[in-house]
């Protein structure tokens, strides 16, 4: 049956399954698919930025015939152009949306309100960082505003309030006072006063100087059977404050951001465990007073618990996760910048299959102590499960780990292992370096394998003359025989979308050219690799041609040539970093402009070859202005701007 035959349906659900990126040239078929395209988009959680730019007028139109909802408005202010934007919004998308991010926007309150106006289905919107609108504190200060305003914001479920230095009580409950069904608040850097009560009694809560922690919890009071999720992060909320918000009579939060609170101490946190057991997310990242008592008392207290941060904790140690088995739904761990945390319990509790959570996320990013043995136990424990692992700058682990997450964790989407420097060629080619041989009592003439945990396990290499000197002269012939005996090189994470290996220093042409062949992956990062040269550059696009995001910063062996034979292959490329490339001139531009077509953004400082003449030629071939793009709502999807 020809595709363009089949019902517009089908081809819906096909589309499905594929990322943006590919739903995009799967539009591009006939029209059928065109239509097909646009309601598989719909259909999930996707977000439109739009700036405020002239350009974005018609893109605009052709949106509202999408019926999008989600839209995040960008670089708003008081010009023209921008009233133009909201007005062309609130015409065309405003009777659809129910998602609106206007973050650091400095719009007047009089184009807020008419844009807010022409959206009565929104149940998410986001004013973080719009000083502008609350500096005179007057938004919302009439009623016939007032009441337009709770006609419209009925469904709002989510409001997102964080840095806002001009936030006051009173304008803090205009606002939430047109949401009668909030779920979701953000407070997070605002300048919430806890110790000071400007009130002294008195019930009627209006301050227009500041913000205060006792109108908080009236707000929490009232509204303590629907609130589920509360962001504090930043601010200066003490242990009786804590004590007095998680005993809110009726209060069952799900989920409870506290980043950078420096001034909680553990007893606070085992309160909050005691009395709000029903968290299935925590964010404690950068708490600076908590230790290990405050992890126990979460995993004694928290069984529900799915998403766990305890990020930059340096009081932290392996002692603080004895009673980790407890938490048996945790799907996601963050224990970046735990300098005296070696993940040892962590293996403990992983290794019995009866007691280890399904992790899906992992970080040990910063984590000195970390160690091969650490990382191959986890990677054995949480093959099933792991998607995402950050190891970034955890400089004690060497090939022995990559050898390990590469037979295990074939699944993983997301790896990072940035600055993590002992990691050779022979590591990402799967293959035990010659020297270690010598160093396990071994005769070199048995040939490179693997370490005895990796033979337990049935991955040992037959002798392969060809490696047994240096991975430099393996030839195609013995790189594919080897491939068909093992499975332990990079290449073997066929569903990796994202990889980072900056400054990997030891890193060379002689393993990038053979694995990083990965067709699923969507962000790469290889800057400051001193030792890449076109080969890698021309095999890295042959290889992943899905590629969203190449950085190269730093590798100073890149020339021309290798762009103008790669660009070809790079054709999805959004944003290219290849800063202090110093062998580059205008005529990697040209190569770039006229085969990389989806080109957002572009880092060439500090290329010394590339003359300003060049790049003013490059930005009139290939406009890199800002233009409407989009993204899935939230997790590991987002990309990165330059």
């Amino acid at each position: 049956m020809e595709t363009r035959r089949l019902p517009v349906e089908v081809i819906t659900y096909i589309l499905s399954f594929l990322p943006i990126a590919d739903r995009k040239e799967a539009s591009l078929v006939n029209h059928t698919w065109y239509f097909a395209a646009q309601d598989s988009l719909r259909q999930e959680n996707v977000l439109y930025n739009i700036p405020a730019t002239s350009a974005s007028l018609a893109a605009i139109e052709s949106l509202a015939r999408r019926r999008v909802s989600c839209v995040s408005l960008t670089s708003l202010d008081s010009s023209t152009v921008s009233r133009d934007v909201i007005q062309a919004v609130s015409c065309h998308l405003g009777p659809h949306l129910q998602s609106l991010c206007l973050r650091g926007s400095s719009l007047t309150e009089t184009s807020f309100v008419h844009l807010l106006l022409a959206c009565p289905c929104l149940s998410s919107l986001d004013l973080s960082g719009c000083n502008s609108l609350f500096m005179s504190g007057t938004l919302l200060s009439k009623p016939e505003t007032i009441s337009q305003a709770r006609r419209a914001l009925t469904s709002l479920q989510e409001l997102n309030l964080a840095g806002l230095r001009y936030l006051s009580d009173l304008s803090f409950n205009r606002l939430t006072g047109c949401a009668p069904r909030l779920a979701r608040l953000s407070l997070a850097r605002c300048h919430l006063t806890f110790e000071f009560d400007p009130y002294r009694g008195s019930s009627n809560y209006n301050s227009s100087a500041l913000l205060s922690f006792r109108n908080l919890l009236r707000f929490l009071e009232e509204r303590a059977s629907s609130l589920r999720a509360l962001d504090l992060s930043g601010t200066s909320i003490t242990s009786p404050a804590m004590r007095s918000l998680v005993q809110v009579e009726g209060l069952r939060l799900r989920e409870l951001v506290l980043q950078n609170c420096r001034d909680l101490s553990n007893e606070a946190i085992g309160l909050l465990c005691t009395h709000q057991p029903h968290l299935t997310a925590l964010d404690l990242t950068g708490c600076s007073e908590l230790s290990d008592r405050a992890a126990l008392a979460v995993s004694a207290g928290l069984r529900a618990l799915q998403s766990l941060c305890l990020g930059k904790l340096q009081r932290l140690t392996d002692r603080g996760f004895l009673g980790i088995a407890e938490l048996r739904s945790l799907q996601r761990l963050d224990l970046s910048e735990c300098s005296l945390v070696s993940g040892s319990e962590l293996v403990k509790v992983c290794s019995a299959p009866e007691l280890r959570p399904n992790l899906a996320s992992l970080s040990f990013a910063f984590c000195s102590l970390l160690r091969d043995s650490s990382v191959l136990s986890l990677a054995r424990s949480l093959s099933p499960s792991l998607r995402v692992l950050d190891l970034s700058s955890c400089v004690s682990i060497t090939n022995v780990s990559i050898q390990a997450i590469a037979s295990h964790l074939p699944r993983l989407t997301v790896l990072r292992l940035a600055w993590c420097k002992e990691l050779t060629d022979w590591g990402l080619l799967g293959v035990e370096e010659p020297g270690e041989e010598r160093n396990h009592g071994r005769e070199k003439d048995a040939g490179p394998q693997f370490s005895r945990n990796f033979g337990n396990m049935g991955f040992f290499l037959p002798p392969l003359q060809n490696l047994e000197q240096d991975p430099k002269v393996l030839s195609d012939s013995a790189w594919n025989e080897s491939r068909k005996r093992h499975r332990a090189s990079l290449q073997a994470l066929g569903q990796l979308q994202e990889l980072d290996l900056m400054a990997c220093s030891k890193l060379t042409d002689r393993s990038i050219t053979k694995v990083i062949c990965l067709p699923a992956l969507r962000r790469l990062s290889l800057s400051l690799l001193p030792e890449l040269t076109d080969a890698s550059l021309v095999a890295v696009a042959r290889g992943c041609q899905s590629l969203e995001q190449l950085s190269m910063s730093h590798c100073g062996k890149l020339t021309d040539k290798g762009f103008v034979e790669a660009a070809s292959s790079l054709r999805r490329l959004q944003h290219l970093v290849i800063s202090g490339c110093s062998q580059l001139t205008g005529q990697t531009l040209v190569a770039i402009s006229r085969e990389c077509r989806q080109l957002k953004s572009l880092d060439v400082s500090m290329c010394h070859g590339i003359s300003m003449a060049a790049i003013e030629l490059f930005q009139a071939q290939l406009p890199l202005q800002p233009c409407v793009q989009s993204r899935f709502v939230g997790g590991a999807d987002l990309p990165f701007t330059l």
